[in-house]
């Protein structure tokens, strides 16, 4: 039977919380399966990791999963690990695990990681044996770079002697492969007009707050100078789409003869007030940059986003913001650690048309950051508009509503509610009603792009 490898999603953990149990079975009277019995695998975390895009499924061909794949990236240095690896015993020795581990060591590589980690068993042939076919060595565990995982470890009461760290060393990508690269979403906290310019443009007022979900891009260089989207975005011409724009738009003003190949995996909703585009464009802009050896700083980039659209700026600096003008003036602003459920209707809400609205307010007072803090000011301007015009954002707004202050983001229709715990937001996530599709993600001040861009600088040297 044939196995495919995909990303994972939120309706799969219990799956694979199931996968994981059935794999420990396969311990049962090593001097490790006291702690193995004891421990399992935090559903919420593992929900996280999910919405991240940091767990694959080996899928047969009616979707059952018959294993997966759970990368961590807290790491640092360069590195990346792996949280977990299993496989249905009764799906075991049909070089599935491998594949899985092979899938997520070639992404790694891609995403610019130096270097894959694990903690796993000496003396157990499907631990570190197998881990050493696939190029991991050991190495002293009292790094420390493992520091974390020992201490995880005699939390759990697992013994110290049995367990050792591996490595494999990743080779960097090649020019011609391809790279991967993140396209983070964002949320608009609050969104006031506050006037408009005499080129028409209006006078904004908001703070952007970058997630740690959104598209993935991959990007292969080419040498013949064109630049090739390489997968259909439904609605959106290759001619038309942001990336492609951006891509030219640098190689235009940057003067290289290099093309590249584009594919977009599209998580972000289009028409959702996301961001989703502008994202895209930035993504192409920043990694571009970098593989081109173009040589501009962030301020000429952040100038070249500016041409392709109010939004893309944020996404090119990378870290959430206060924002005033039409959103190209960003002042950097640290935000506490809060955790979002958003919420897609499913219903497209063209921007052009809410900024032509008469009722559309234009003239609020401007707001200050103070306001912001303590929560005085969290009104979005089109939400009003659009709840009149789209009964199903309303819709939206209005079940959010009941567990808290629901707000639209940007010019809509997508819906969020801010959480203090992952827990919390994890919840409402289970219990989103079937006309709508809930994504889990949390909030980050540094975006997930300039992470990548660093592990790729790095090993660029």
């Amino acid at each position: 039977m044939a196995v495919s490898f995909v990303r994972a999603v939120a309706a799969q953990v219990p799956a694979l919380c199931a996968i994981e149990r059935a794999a420990v079975e396969l311990f049962r009277g090593h001097p490790a399966w006291p702690a193995y019995a004891a421990m399992a695998i935090p559903p919420d975390l593992l929900e996280a990791a999910i919405a991240r895009g940091l767990v694959w499924v080996a899928q047969m061909e009616d979707g059952t999963p018959a294993g997966f794949v759970w990368l961590d990236d807290e790491i640092g240095g360069g590195a990346i690990g792996i949280a977990e690896i299993d496989v249905l015993p009764a799906h075991g020795r049909r070089g599935i695990g491998a594949a899985l581990l092979e899938h997520a060591c070639g992404w790694a590589r891609a995403a610019g990681y130096a270097r894959v980690d694990l903690g796993t068993l000496a003396d157990v042939p499907w631990n570190a044996p197998f881990y050493a076919k696939h190029g991991f060595a050991v190495v002293d565990k009292t790094d420390p770079a493992f520091a974390h995982a020992r201490a995880r470890d005699r939390e759990n009461g697992f013994p110290d002697a049995l367990r050792v760290f591996m490595s494999r060393t990743l080779a960097p990508p090649a020019r011609t492969e391809w790279t991967a690269w993140p396209a983070p979403a964002k949320l608009n906290l609050f969104l006031r007009i506050v006037g408009r310019r005499a080129d028409g443009y209006h006078e904004l007022q908001t703070v952007f707050r970058l997630l740690d979900w959104g598209d993935e891009l991959r990007l292969r260089v080419r040498a013949d100078g064109a630049v090739v989207r390489m997968n259909e975005v439904p609605g959106v011409p290759a001619e038309a789409d942001l990336a492609v724009r951006a891509a030219r738009l640098l190689q235009a003003e940057a003067g290289v003869a290099l093309g590249a190949e584009i594919a977009v995996d599209k998580r972000i909703p289009m028409g959702g007030g996301l961001g989703g585009g502008s994202s895209d464009a930035a993504t192409v802009l920043v990694a571009l940059n970098h593989l081109w050896d173009c040589g501009m700083d962030e301020d000429a980039l952040a100038g070249l986003a500016q041409r392709l659209g109010a939004d893309v700026p944020v996404f090119v600096r990378g870290r959430s913001a206060w924002a005033e003008g039409v959103g190209e003036r960003l002042a950097p602003i640290a935000l506490p650690r809060r955790w979002y459920v958003v919420l897609d209707p499913g219903e497209h809400v063209p921007t052009a048309a809410l900024f032509q609205a008469p009722e559309l307010t234009r003239n609020a007072p401007r707001a200050t950051i103070s306001s912001f803090v303590s929560g005085e000011t969290a009104e979005n301007a089109f939400e009003p508009v659009v709840r009149a015009r789209h009964p199903g954002v309303a819709a939206a707004l209005d079940w959010l509503s009941r567990f808290g202050r629901a707000r639209l983001s940007g010019s809509g229709g997508c819906v969020f509610l801010e959480t203090a715990s992952l827990a919390q937001a994890r919840k409402l996530v289970r219990q989103c009603p079937a006309p709508f599709t809930a994504q889990l993600a949390a909030g980050v001040d540094v975006s997930p792009l300039h992470r990548t861009l660093a592990c790729h600088r790095q090993r660029a040297g």
